[in-house]
């Protein structure tokens, strides 16, 4: 499964732009958009390729929702990790009185 998360242009250079994700940065193509892109832009992008562009807002929006969701995933982590760490409950074997 591929998601497609909103990623905000921070430089364009010709028909290549550097983009912005959640502090990660890379480079990627802007051959497939017609439509005059700025800096500042929100698009989505698949394979290197900027395959569509976002309304600021819609693009906000989405991130909202990607970080709700990081944050459950996080709270689960978390909880499974407590639980790893908590001791075995050992019991003792009872013997058999001979």
């Amino acid at each position: 499964m591929c998601l497609g998360i909103p990623s905000k242009i921070i430089q364009i250079d010709d028909s290549r732009a550097t983009i912005d994700v959640y502090g990660a940065q890379r480079e990627i193509s802007l051959l497939l958009i017609e439509e005059p892109l700025k800096i500042g832009d929100y698009v989505l992008v698949h394979a290197g390729f900027a395959i569509q562009k976002l309304q600021e807002d819609v693009a906000k929006e989405t991130l909202k929702l990607f970080d709700q969701y990081l944050d459950i995933l996080n709270e689960q982590e978390s909880g499974f990790q407590a639980a790893e760490k908590k001791p075995k409950k050992r019991t003792r074997k009872k013997v058999a009185a001979s």
